[in-house]
């Protein structure tokens, strides 16, 4: 005698469908024959039999007994794929995330549709009216996402389909997935880059005004990571508002060159139907439709340029975490961050840790990872579209999840720091950091540079067996050197009088620092109020 089985309700259909009392179909789990006798079954075994199989044919499709749906694509497929081969498929976990793109493409794809005489406009306006009640279930936390509906697309063309009936189903003449998400995601890439654009210019921004609020202060320049030449602070700030702007504009061209649309170019070798992609084109917002078809679907270079542009400036920023890391550590001592910007320790009570500088530092890997990730991705695919290209979408949604939380924090940061000058001033003198203009008094004495070089190296060495700077050696000393050293060398040696001396463009001198900051506040839009 057949065993009785009697399934929960988290059941998967295709352990029902193995079962000796259930057989499989396309649309219903449906009871079939038992080998036995009603007679041979207590009342108990009786009643949970007709109770598992009542259970089973009346059960909503929603639940996860429930019969799977017939896929979109499904008419010359006999069989349902297998629920692992579903669960491994899927992509609705994740490119849910471009759900606007998708209704916004949806929209612009009907109404060129009923403009070139494809679908009726009573057909567009349905299709129309059902995408913006979709769109406004998904945005009030409605909607409900089915896994064996795959993926963002098929989500929202099958729920349109429940939705208004017959004029969904004409929603995706002369389209394909194919070409759909990939203009899906060029205007969610598009959409991201002016985000991250915003970003940088705040950044750029706290950066400003924080040269600003520490006008005059000298620190030690670094080369080699040792002590160089004295720099205004304000000229360091700028140097990296230089590199955030040279961010931006990368992410400027990689926007202008993603700016091309894809839809209507279908699978990969467009369609015979009357389609017009400058209309789709023009009503997103691109600069014209793609010249190829099979490049329109295939091309994921935007993806990767947008991750190099994420990669260079999470560089960009990892080196300003870095560097404030070092200057906010007992050993420098130069930079002290807010208790708002800064954690403690689980042990050590004394603590006060820069983690969110750590943390920016440590988050560039990931960003540079995701470039990787998206490099080896796409380098042996064979055109046009491979379903490889599924897994384009996690490395840039965290790339630019990761890029958008590091700009954030520099601001946040960037906005609760200070310099401690008292400190910064007392350890200016180490190092000799007026060597190199001492050499360029030397030059405008006539003596040539090499020579220089090998004159202030000379005096730099009696400064260390005397354990002195440069400032403190006599004239006297100076001139066992080089006779040429008169008394108005002391114009150029200690840091301050060696700041004066700088005078080429984008240098460290106190007028080149002051012009640069000009052009910075005028290009902000920042008041010197603030």
């Amino acid at each position: 005698m057949e065993s009785l089985l009697v399934s929960s309700s988290t059941t998967s259909s295709s352990s029902l469908s193995t079962s000796p009392i259930f057989s499989s179909s396309k649309h219903s789990l449906i009871p079939k024959p038992l080998n036995l006798s009603f007679s041979l079954l207590n009342s108990t075994a009786r009643l949970a039999l007709l109770t598992c199989a009542a259970q089973q044919m009346n059960s909503p499709p929603s639940t996860a007994a429930a019969t799977k749906e017939v896929k979109l694509w499904g008419g010359r497929f006999e069989e349902s794929v297998t629920d692992a081969v579903e669960k491994f498929t899927e992509s609705i976990s994740f490119d849910k995330a471009l759900y606007k793109q998708d209704i916004m493409g949806s929209k612009a794809h009907a109404s060129m549709l009923a403009k070139q005489g494809l679908m009726s406009d009573s057909d567009r306006d349905t299709i129309l009216k059902g995408l913006e009640e979709i769109e406004g279930q998904i945005e009030a936390g409605q909607f409900v996402w089915r896994t064996d509906r795959e993926d963002v697309h098929m989500n929202i063309e099958a729920a349109l389909t429940d939705l208004v009936g017959e004029p969904a189903k004409k929603l995706h003449t002369a389209r394909s997935r194919n070409d759909q998400v990939a203009t899906d995601f060029r205007l969610w890439c598009r959409d991201a880059i002016d985000g991250i654009i915003s970003r940088i210019k705040n950044l750029q921004i706290a950066l400003v005004e924080l040269a600003l609020h520490n006008e005059g202060l000298i620190v030690p320049g670094y080369t080699h990571l040792q002590r160089a030449q004295p720099v205004l602070l304000q000229h360091l700030l700028l140097a990296y508002v230089e590199q955030l702007e040279r961010d931006a504009g990368r992410l400027l061209d990689c926007r202008a060159r993603l700016n091309f649309c894809p839809l209507g170019a279908c699978a990969l070798a467009g369609t015979g139907l009357p389609i017009d992609r400058f209309i789709t084109s023009d009503a997103l917002g691109f600069t014209g439709p793609m010249r190829n078809s099979i490049d329109a679907v295939s091309d994921r270079d935007f993806v990767l340029e947008l991750l190099s542009a994420n990669s260079i400036t999470a560089v960009h920023l990892s080196r300003l975490g870095e560097e404030w890391v070092l200057w906010a550590s007992e050993e420098f001592g130069f930079l002290t961050p807010s208790d708002k910007v800064s954690t403690g320790s689980s042990i050590m009570p004394q603590k006060k840790n820069p983690d969110p500088m750590e943390l920016v530092r440590g988050k560039s890997a990931r960003v540079i990872g995701d470039l990787v990730s998206l490099l080896v991705l796409c380098k042996g695919l064979p055109h046009a579209y491979n379903r490889d290209l599924q897994e384009d979408k996690e490395p840039v949604f965290d790339s630019v999840k990761a890029i958008v939380g590091m700009l954030e924090v520099s601001a946040e940061f960037a906005q609760n720091v200070s310099f401690n000058r008292e400190r910064i001033q007392k350890a200016l003198p180490a190092g000799h950091l007026d060597a190199t203009t001492l050499a360029d008094y030397l030059v405008k004495k006539g003596i040539p540079f090499r020579t220089s070089h090998d004159i202030v190296g000379r005096s730099v060495a009696l400064c260390v067996s005397r354990n002195c700077e440069l400032q403190d050696l006599s004239l006297d000393e100076l001139n066992s050197l080089n006779p040429v050293f008169d008394k108005d060398v002391y114009e150029y040696l200690g840091v301050e009088n060696s700041i004066k001396k700088f005078k080429s463009y984008g240098s460290t001198g106190s007028e080149c620092v002051a012009g640069q900051l000009d052009y910075w506040i005028d290009k902000l839009s920042i008041s010197r109020d603030r």
